[in-house]
């Protein structure tokens, strides 16, 4: 057998990205993959924590307000120069989220406030039709 040492040099140079169903369980897994994709690139705890409630709602909202029968939602995850994007894909474009007031005794509509109290950054944006993709960043702690 040939066998290789290799050394795997971590960093947030990289991507990554997964079509998942618009679902509550494909909203799940979407967090739970980031997790380990963070865990993985050893991103900060307080960063990953953040970032983790940020993909708990965007994949939410693709699986509630997004989804189309037989279309997945995607999940990108992209680390560069110091921010951490999270990106959520789905093919409902004609629906662009906003933030909207909620009911306080409500069970919904807090997803989109949320979001913009943890996020540096976050936006929609449209295209190619029928899809749309709404954002997230976070930046990273100077080393």
């Amino acid at each position: 057998m040939n066998q290789q040492n290799t050394t795997q040099v971590l960093s947030l140079a990289r991507h990554f990205t997964v079509l998942l169903s618009p679902t509550p369980r494909g909203a799940r897994l979407a967090r739970l993959l980031a997790v380990g994709w963070m865990r993985d690139h050893e991103v900060p705890y307080g960063v990953m924590e953040t970032a983790t409630q940020l993909v708990a709602e965007l994949a939410a909202n693709a699986a509630t307000h997004g989804r189309v029968a037989g279309r997945s939602f995607r999940l990108t995850l992209l680390g560069r120069e110091g921010v951490l994007r999270v990106e959520v894909t789905d093919t409902r474009s004609e629906r662009l989220p906003r933030v909207q007031p909620s009911a306080p005794e409500g069970d919904s509509g807090r997803g989109l406030l949320l979001v913009e109290a943890l996020a540096d950054r976050w936006g929609v944006e449209q295209g190619p039709v029928p899809r749309k993709t709404v954002w997230a960043e976070l930046d990273l702690p100077n080393p």
